[in-house]
This record gives structure tokens, sequence and C-alpha cells, in this order.
């Protein structure tokens, strides 16, 4: 194989994977419809607006026409007030539910060979969860890979929320990108092969420069995962002024907090290979930063907010680290969770986030404090204006796709922010970071209908947007099962969610007996 620049080789692990199999030809969904009315739904919108209801609203193939607010709670609706019915449409009867925006997730990797993790797979479970917009931050199959998959799911021939690709800084050059020139040029080259944006890892200084500003001066967007090779000279400040647009997860933010040091406290036998070294040591970076709304942290941050720049935290990603057990023992990994897809989870020296070699309490207490300090950072971002959205890097470290979005709504309330914020990051501050705001993000006449129904009200609990929805007690001391998104909604084309799940459950269950294997703790 021929030389690849050095980050590059070593982060390899993360984010090139061999091409799962393809996605199918749709069967699923219905329409999308030459009219369709979505009846008396409560309509929680995206933009930071309390819930309203009951309304109507009209599409027309993929077009939101009409949102119309059709009368009271509690009180019957006067037909003649609602939008009429035209020849060959059809009528959804929604009353008492709810209608989000579709949501959209800013970090979603289109599984993995390692995994065993195919395209079908991983797409149902993301539109069984309202999810009808993912970012790939990788274009870890390749970039016309997701190109395709990008295109067939625009023309609704694949099951599968639209796709926006951001290729990895310096994908393909087998000799890699080792000057300023060849950052450009790259730059320009993935523009041309059509890509949405690029997701750096960290580059030499003069590297990321060029290919940053080149990138900008294309009006592409960028993500960056800061990574510890090369943050200690390039931190989210650098790559911001530079022209970045996003954040992935924190790294390279608690560096640019730095105000007694320029690298942080490695132990002295530190190894960024052995990832069980790297997660420990990254756990107390926080702590290693300015104290919270002190001088030199409301300056950093006052920067960020003046760039207009946005951060996708990923709270759910790193959440092991804080509670092994917890995310170990999810409810939904008996039901959903490939056989293949958990071996990948288990405790390795290879396996990218499988660092479960000696891991207890006293880093899980590290950790704990390690999301305080993070928290009150993006919580205090969010309050002065900053565009914070939600992502959740599912695969690895055992948050698989869909359920971890749902996580990562969680955390944002755990953060401090309202329900009606935590809705608002998942649909239109990812719309705004990806730069198509006047499309999706919001249920606005003149947008594409993406939305989500379910019957539960979410906010007052995230949980029932969840595929295994949440726990209630009836009146008659029953325990029930409420929740679960009832339809996604994508360009105008209606699919049931509980189908698609189901549809996933019986992969897994078809996989469990081929291979005659059970989930199993790890040491059992």
């Amino acid at each position: 194989m021929k030389k690849l620049s050095f980050l590059l080789l070593l982060l390899a692990p993360i984010f090139i994977f061999a091409q799962v199999k393809k996605s199918p030809d749709r069967k699923e969904g219905e329409g999308p419809y030459p009219q369709l009315i979505i009846r008396g739904v409560t309509l929680i919108n995206g933009n930071g607006a309390p819930p309203i209801g009951p309304v109507d609203v009209v599409v027309e193939q993929n077009k939101i026409v009409e949102v119309k607010a059709v009368g009271y709670p509690g009180v019957p609706i006067d037909a003649k007030s609602r939008p009429k019915l035209k020849p060959g449409g059809k009528e959804m009867d929604c009353n008492g539910m709810y209608m989000l925006p579709g949501l959209i997730d800013m970090h979603g990797h289109i599984g993995g060979q390692a995994q065993g993790a195919d395209a079908e797979y991983v797409f149902k479970l993301w539109m069984g969860h309202g999810i009808t917009t993912v970012r790939d931050p990788a274009a870890g199959n390749g970039l016309d890979w997701v190109l395709e998959h990008k295109r067939k799911s625009a023309a609704n021939t694949i099951t599968a929320p639209r796709l926006f690709a951001y290729t990895v800084f310096g994908q393909g050059e087998q000799d890699g990108v080792n000057t300023p020139e060849q950052a450009r040029a790259w730059v320009r080259k993935n523009a041309e092969r059509g890509a949405d944006g690029i997701k750096f890892f960290g580059a030499p200084p003069e590297i990321m420069s060029a290919a940053l500003q080149e990138n900008k001066k294309l009006g592409l967007r960028s993500a960056c995962h800061h990574a510890q090779l090369d943050v200690a000279r390039w931190n989210v400040l650098s790559s911001a002024r530079a022209g970045l647009t996003s954040m992935e997860h924190w790294y390279g933010l608690p560096e640019a907090l730095f105000d007694d040091k320029t690298v942080q406290n490695y132990p002295l036998d530190y190894n960024y290979q052995n990832e069980q070294d790297r997660f420990t040591e990254a756990g107390k970076l926080w702590k290693q930063a300015a104290a919270p709304y002190s001088e030199h942290w409301k300056k950093v941050q006052q920067e960020l907010l003046d760039l207009d720049f946005t951060i996708d935290p990923t709270f759910n990603i790193y959440e092991a680290n804080r509670d092994l057990m917890r995310a170990r023992r999810a409810e939904w990994h008996e039901e959903y969770t490939l056989p293949s897809l958990w071996r990948f989870y288990m405790p390795s020296r290879i396996s990218h986030g499988s660092y479960w070699q000696s891991w207890g309490t006293e880093q899980e207490i590290t950790w704990k404090e390690n999301y305080q300090l993070w928290m009150t950072f993006i919580k205090e971002y969010k309050n002065r204006g900053g565009r914070v959205t939600a992502g959740s890097d599912s695969g690895f470290i055992f948050q698989l796709y869909g359920f971890a979005f749902i996580r990562e709504l969680e955390l944002l309330r755990e953060a401090g922010f309202h329900p009606l914020e935590v809705i608002k990051s998942a649909t239109l501050n990812g719309a705004e970071a990806l730069g198509v705001a006047d499309k999706i993000g919001t249920i606005q006449v003149g947008k594409l209908a993406d939305m989500v129904i379910l019957e539960e009200n979410p906010l007052k609990n995230l949980q029932v947007l969840y595929g295994t929805g949440a726990i209630k007690l009836t009146d008659d001391n029953q325990v029930t099962r409420v929740g679960g998104v009832k339809y996604t909604i994508k360009d105008g084309v209606v699919f049931d969610a509980k189908k698609l799940l189901a549809d996933v459950r019986q992969m897994v269950k078809d996989a469990k007996s081929k291979e005659g294997v059970e989930i199993r703790q790890p040491g059992n």
C-alpha cells in the first residue's frame, strides 16, 4: 500500500470502513400524494414555539402548502373551517396526536463492515425513530457510495433519510495531502465530485488553513473532530477562525480554554494507540480548562459566537464512560442489536470504542465530573445564542442507530435545555448548520414534507420517542408501553415507523438464528 499521511493512518480505524451492503429498493411507505391532509395534530414546531393544536397540515406531493389552526382543545371542530380534500387526496386522522418536524442527526455513520451493520438495518433504525435527515461525517463507505444513496433517497427509491456527505479530508489520496497547494487542490476536487462538505481530524496548521479557506471560498460546510495528534497546535478557535463551520464532540474546545498550559496533562507512559489511555485521560480534560464563567472561558465562547460557529456535542457517544453498565444493558440491545455489532462492542484492544480493558468506578466518576463541566459550557453557549445541534455517532461504544439519537435529546435536556430547545436543536438548528433551513427544520408553508407523528407528548417525556417506548401504569394498575413514533413522513412519503422497527427486529432474530447465538454480557 502506498504511503498515507501519518495522521490519517492512525485515525483510519475510526472512519475507513469497507463498503457495507447497499440498501434495497423501497418496498415500504405510501405516497407522495397529489394531496395529503394530516388532521387534528398538536404541532410542536422546531422554532421554539409552544405547541399549538388542533392543526391541519396540507401537503401536495412533497411540499407543505397550508398549516391551519382549525379549532380549540376540547371543542368539536367545525368541519367548514378545515382545508378541503381534493379528488385523489388522502386524509390522515391524527386527532390528539403530536407532530414534529423530521429529526436531523448531525453525526450518523451508515453502518460498517466491522460492525456487520448494513445500510437497510441502519436506515430503518433511523427512519423508525423519525430521523429524516442525516449528515454522514466521514463517507466511510466511500463518497461515490454515499452519493449514490443520497440520490436514491432524494428520489425515494430506497427507504432512507436524506443524506449529506462530508468526506474525510484527504480521502482517496494514497500519497497523502502534504502541502497547502495539495490541500486546496483536494478541496476543489472534493467539491467537483459532489460532496456537501469536509470532515477534518486535524492536520499541520498551514494545511488545515489552506483547506478550510478553500472550502469556505467554494461555499461548502465543514466539521472537525480535533484529534489529540494535532490539537496542541490547532484547536477549535484556530479552525473557526480559518472558516470551519462546526465542531464534533468536544476535542479541541478544552484546549482552546487552557490558560496555564498548551497541552493536556498526559501521563508520561501515555500511548494514543491504547484507547484505554486515550479515553481515560480525555475524561480529565475539562478540569484542565479555564473555570466556567471565568474571563478566558467567556472570551473563547464569545469569539465562537461571533463566528456563528455550530457545536454538535454528541453527548451520548461517551455515556458509557460515565456509566458503562447503563449503556451496556440498554433494553433495546436484546431485540435490536445485531450479534455482529454486539461483538464489536465487546472489550477489545483493536475495535475502535471498545476500550474496556479496565474500566471502573474511578474512571466513571471522573467522566461524570467531565460531563458537568462540558454541559455547563454547552448550556451557556445555547443561552447566549449559539447554535447547538443533535448528533449520535452510533455504531460505537454501545450506542445503537436511532436509539442513540433519542438518548442525545435526553442528554441535551440534562444539560439544561428546555424540551422545546431540545427539539429545536434536533430540527431547525441542524437545518441551519447544513444550510438548508429554507427546505427543512420546521413545519412551514413552502418547505419539504418531513414530519414525525406520535401519540404521546414528547415534551413531557422524551423517552416516548424511543422505538421501545416508555413505561406507563394504567388506572387499573396494569403496566403498559406507550409511545414510539407512529408515522415518519419524509418527502411526503408516509412510513409506518413501527413496521420499520419490526423489520429490524426480524433482521436481528434471523441473524441470531443463523449464528446460533444470543446477546450475553462480557465475561459470561
